[in-house]
């Protein structure tokens, strides 16, 4: 089955075309990689997948549906890059509101829960972090976090806009490292400026420049390196 199907969407935010006619597929358990100058549409396409926006024209349809009607089965890494150090929540808490549908009457998660935050904990490289205070983590903590807490639903679509950004080379290795132990068992999806990343870890690219193309990641050209989006096969002339 695939994954996501996009035929012929328009988008626009009032008199903003944000993206034109766009149509490509995903194949369920692919690993892809969104890329793309700002303003692109990248952003707004993961929003309408995940059935925050809706398409002006044109179909959308993930796991064979709407997307909002799917919404339990998929997880969802959004970009950090401020939040609030003192905030009185811990580790094991942040994982935990991943799984908020299965608290009790008495505001209690079953043990299997519990026990799936302290699995998921140790997966990311962080046991005994479980009682830390999450604005104590560095960057790269943080984000290994938020994917925990995006995995509690078990879903089989991760999206992650912009995992790495902002933390060290070492953060984002160990990040690009436990993404490739779920390839093949969920279908994942990543927004990214990271050029060497995508050439590394991903199946397939999806440019995004209001239309999109798509693309191996060996022929993810040195022109996307300096900025430079255009279609494979095109030049530009300097």
């Amino acid at each position: 089955m695939l994954a996501v199907i996009f035929k012929h969407l328009f988008f626009s935010y009032g008199s903003i075309e944000i993206l034109k006619d766009v149509s490509f597929e995903i194949e369920t358990g692919e690993y892809i990689g969104i890329i793309g100058p700002n303003g692109g549409g990248k952003t707004t396409a993961l929003k309408l997948m995940l059935g925050f926006l809706t398409p002006n024209r044109g179909t959308l349809k993930v796991l064979g549906k709407t997307p909002a009607s799917v919404r339990t089965r998929m997880g969802y890494v959004p970009q950090i890059n401020v939040y609030d150090k003192d905030f009185p929540i811990s580790v094991l808490e942040v994982v935990l509101s991943g799984s908020l549908s299965h608290l009790n009457w008495r505001g209690k998660f079953p043990k299997e829960v519990r026990e799936r935050a302290h699995a998921l904990i140790e997966e990311i490289g962080l046991s005994g972090f479980e009682g830390r205070p999450f604005g104590s983590l560095s960057g790269g903590q943080a984000q290994r976090v938020l994917i925990a807490r995006a995995l509690m639903c078990d879903p089989e679509i991760l999206f992650l806009d912009e995992p790495t950004a902002n933390v060290d080379a070492k953060s984002e290795e160990r990040i690009f490292n436990y993404l490739k132990t779920l390839q093949g068992k969920k279908t994942i999806l990543i927004v990214t400026h990271n050029f060497d990343a995508i050439i590394k870890n991903v199946e397939r690219v999806l440019c995004f420049q209001h239309e999109v193309f798509s693309m191996l990641p060996k022929d993810v050209c040195e022109h996307f390196a300096i900025g430079m989006y255009h279609k494979p096969g095109e030049h530009s002339h300097d």
